[in-house]
């Protein structure tokens, strides 16, 4: 029974990880709005520069994220999909 629970848990860590994932894009979307907002109304002051890395920060998570997205996807092979094999089979 092992396997199928570590199917599950993989299946959540992925899913989990697409939830953070739109979280850290709407993190670097606010940031960068707020970076911008500041850097206009104050140049070069500490809020802007707590803006910018806040913003630094959050790329920083966004990309962790797909990165480990993209170590975790299956290998792509040729064959064609499990449901597709089994049709042909039963035809």
């Amino acid at each position: 029974m092992a396997p199928k629970t570590e199917r599950v848990m993989f299946l959540r860590a992925v899913r989990q990880l697409h939830r953070v994932r739109a979280f850290y894009v709407v993190g670097i979307l606010l940031w960068s709005a707020s970076t911008v907002w500041t850097a206009w109304q104050s140049p070069g002051s500490r809020q802007m520069w707590v803006s910018a890395l806040l913003l630094a920060v959050f790329t920083g998570l966004l990309l962790t994220a797909a990165l480990s997205l993209r170590r975790l996807e299956p290998p792509r092979t040729g064959r064609p999909a499990h449901h597709a094999a089994s049709r042909n089979a039963h035809a």
